[in-house]
This record gives structure tokens, sequence and C-alpha cells, in this order.
């Protein structure tokens, strides 16, 4: 019988490091995270939807400003034309649970005008920037929780594609910006997903200060890694940096996120 794989086997190949530390349930959590595409129909208990807010809230947000929300959406007519806009993503239309997080900067702009007030600071890029992080830290926290209570999850940036058609659909007002989408459910078993592998701690941690120098190395030993992974899925074979570099190459291989400046502000961003 094969021995199962460490978590750190799992996310880093065989690369890893020495797995000597004494693992907890927490990180065999975080170390096993998958994203995961395929779901059953059983719907999600709207006390598991409302546990983990609960969790995403208890993140940390910078001066207590919560300048996020997010729209949970079930409705199968909904999801589809989400699933559209965001490139056709099948999987947003099967989840049961569909989560757009936001930054949300209109609750804070409706405190100040019921003061009579204006909230300029809101028009600067870094009101917009700490909607964004919030987001994302809330949403990691809702990850960890669901994971814990047997569903999964995978993010959806492709959100931003047609930011306008998203926030239209979703009604929001001006001064909120969908982030990304999650899919939310109880996993499929029968389409089961694997731990992908992450670039070796020698690309990404830095001592002191920050070394570009050397990194190419550790891109190439994670090509190796990455070719692996594929292979063992079954997948085309390609090196992670050429298809990276691939998804930065021009401005149409951002899927109209390259417009993201313009439509931001036409949702009421002045980013100055």
């Amino acid at each position: 019988m094969t021995e199962p794989k460490s978590p750190l086997t799992q996310r880093y190949g065989a690369a890893a490091l020495p797995s000597d530390v004494e693992f907890n349930d927490v990180l065999e959590l975080l170390l096993s995270h998958k994203s995961v595409r395929a779901y059953l129909p059983q719907p999600v208990p709207d006390v598991v939807l409302e546990t983990i807010i609960a969790a995403a809230q208890s993140a940390s947000s910078s001066s207590n400003l919560q300048v996020w929300s997010l729209v949970a959406v079930q409705d199968v007519e909904r999801k589809a034309r989400l699933a559209a806009l965001a490139g056709n993503q099948k999987h947003i239309a099967q989840a049961p649970l569909f989560l757009v997080w936001l930054a949300d900067l209109a609750r804070l702009d409706q405190q100040a005008a019921n003061r009579g007030l204006k909230a300029e600071g809101l028009d600067f890029l870094e009101s917009l920037l700490l909607g964004v992080i919030d987001c994302a830290l809330a949403a990691q926290n809702a990850v960890l929780a669901l994971e814990s209570m047997g569903l999964a999850s995978v993010y959806i940036g492709g959100i931003r594609n047609q930011t306008e058609g998203v926030a239209a659909e979703l009604g929001l007002p001006p001064k909120v910006f969908p982030v990304f989408g999650m899919c939310v459910g109880y996993p499929d078993p029968a389409r089961p997903a694997a731990v992908k592998p992450r670039l070796p701690q020698s690309a990404v941690l830095h001592r002191e200060q920050y070394a570009l120098a050397g990194q190419d190395a550790s891109v190439q030993q994670y090509d190796r890694v990455m070719a692996d992974f594929y292979a063992s899925q079954g997948m085309p074979q390609a090196e992670w940096s050429q298809h990276s570099v691939k998804r930065v190459l021009t401005p149409g291989s951002l899927h109209g996120r390259e417009d993201l400046v313009s439509a931001l502000k036409r949702l009421g961003f002045d980013l100055r």
C-alpha cells in the first residue's frame, strides 16, 4: 500500500521541506486546500452561510472600517447570467451557492451623507485598496471555515471580466466593486480535486531584503514539479513559467480586465 503524502509534500511536490513540524488540525486544513469545481446538488443551509460570514467578519479589518460586503446568489437563472459574465465558467451555475465579494465604500459614503458631510477620502486609491484587502482577508477566513465543515470552494477572478455587467446584475450602488466570486458547495466525490503544488519557498521567502537574482533556479525547479503534477492529472504538460507569462503578455490576455480603471471610474471611484 502506498503511504499517503504529507501535507508539505502535496503542497511542494518532491521538493518538500523537512516535515518535522508538529502538525495540528488547522495546519492540516490549510495545507490541504484545493480549488473544487464540481459539487453535489445538495443546497448550502442558511446556518452554514451565516456561520462562514461570522468567520469572515472575524478577520482583521483596517481601522475597523469594514469596507466589504458580499452578495449570496442561489437563484439558478442569476447564477447562469453571472457564469456568462465571468467567461462561461460552468461551475458557477452548477454550484448551489455563489458568493460575490465586494469592496464596499458606499456604506461609509452614506454615513457621511447622513451627517451632511462629503467623505472625500473615499475618492483616493488607498480607500479602494482597503476594501480589496479587507475583502480578501474576510474571504480566506470564510474558506477555512467552510472547509472545516466539509464544504469546498473555488475563487472566481473572472467576475472582473465584465465588472459593470456584474454590478448591474447585482444592483450595486456607486462605490461598490465586485472583487471576486466564490463557488461554494459540498464537493462531488466522483470528481475529486487535487492539491496543487506551489512555488518553492526559495522563490517567495526573502530575509531582510528582497532578492530577485537567483529566482530563475527556483522557477525552473517549480516548472518540473508542475510538469509532474499535470501528468498525474492527465492534463497537457506545460511549463508554469511559460503559461503564466502568456497570461500577462498582452492587454487582451486580461480578458476584459484591461479596462478595469475606466470601469471603476464609471462605478463611482475617482481613484485619485
